[in-house]
């Protein structure tokens, strides 16, 4: 049995233990789970993650519950079929999803997951850009996954659903050093319908699109609204590169107005194009599970906490990954994986 301190890296040290796991066949008790932080141990949303991965992976587990500080997960081999999970608060959704999508690697069938809680919150990515920047580009290494969102949930009720299907992947190796030439961006703005009359989510892509430096060319533009127990907004921007997808998010506020919530997600966008950076801030640690998985290299902005506490995380799972820091003017870091995780 693999033994963690999970006291750095926060929920995202338990997520990608409990994956990689699963993919190892490797038996995990995770001691000290969130420790660092002022509200320690299991949460909704981590908890609905260790549920949806324990039931996929009829796994034996202890520790399952809400404050618990110790959690032990034994996997047996991932499944298909279909099933579903209630974070049962606006907790992030696409956290929840981020635990589970690497399954595609060792399924035996077919399978889809619907989740409910927040699908647009704070301190984690909406769900368009699951849906519009992550999949995509896991889709160019042979990740056979599609989301469709079933109903929106903002903070504080929450109440949004999305459905994860995927099928029996073998992803290829990740290898994004070099962007290449911009080909455009796209913007997706989303409102709940409450806010139609004012025309929020118009507002929010046309402040995008206005704060867009000169020469970038806008090829997909969109404002929708949705149905949504509490009020809410989310902007999703997408920049399409010869060799890469990079996003750029931001949620709408009480008293912010609408276009300074597109002009925030192009603030972003400008500053990773700054950089020679080839997956932004988000993707840099999510895609670490799809390295140790295939192994390749990436080029990221910056080295986080949770990047460097997901590094070791690999090595505990025996893959070899190392992070090489860029020249001044290039990207923060490299992340390479010479030698991949020792699947099951």
């Amino acid at each position: 049995m693999i033994e963690l301190d999970g006291a750095d890296g926060g929920g995202q040290i338990v997520r990608s233990a409990l994956s990689l796991a699963a993919l190892a066949g490797e038996s995990v008790r995770i001691e000290n789970v969130r420790g660092a932080r002022d509200d320690p141990g299991l949460k909704h949303q981590h908890l609905a993650a260790v549920e949806l991965l324990a039931a996929v992976c009829d796994a034996d587990v202890e520790g399952a519950d809400l404050g618990a500080e110790t959690l032990t997960f034994e996997p047996d081999s991932p499944s298909g079929g279909r099933y579903e999970v209630d974070v049962g608060t606006a907790g992030s959704v696409t956290l929840v999803l981020d635990a589970v999508l690497p399954l595609a690697a060792a399924i035996d069938g077919p399978l889809a997951v619907t989740i409910r809680g927040g699908t647009d919150v704070k301190w984690s990515p909406p769900i368009d850009a699951v849906r519009n920047v992550k999949l995509p580009l896991l889709r160019r290494h042979d990740v056979q996954a599609a989301l469709d969102v079933d109903r929106r949930g903002f903070y504080p009720a929450g109440g949004g659903a999305a459905t994860l299907s995927m099928a029996p992947s073998t992803p290829t190796q990740i290898q994004l050093t070099d962007r290449g030439e911009r080909r455009g961006v796209r913007i997706y703005s989303v409102a709940s319908a409450d806010l139609a009359d004012a025309e929020v989510a118009e507002r929010q892509a046309r402040g995008a699109a206005a704060a867009l430096p000169d020469g970038v060319d806008v090829i997909e533009r969109s404002a929708t609204y949705a149905d949504a127990d509490s009020t809410g907004t989310a902007l999703t921007f997408r920049a399409d590169y010869e060799n890469a997808l990079a996003g750029a998010d931001a949620l709408g506020e009480r008293g912010k107005p609408a276009e300074r919530v597109g002009e925030d997600a192009v603030r972003s966008f400008r500053t990773f194009e700054e950089s020679a950076a080839v997956v932004d801030r988000h993707l840099a640690d999510q895609l670490l599970v799809w390295l140790a998985l295939a192994g390749g290299e990436i080029a990221i902005p910056e080295v986080t906490d949770h990047v460097e506490s997901s590094i070791e995380l690999l090595g505990e799972f025996g893959v070899d990954a190392e992070i090489e820091s860029g020249a001044e003017g290039a990207a923060a870091a490299r992340i390479r994986v010479r030698e991949t995780l020792d699947r099951r």
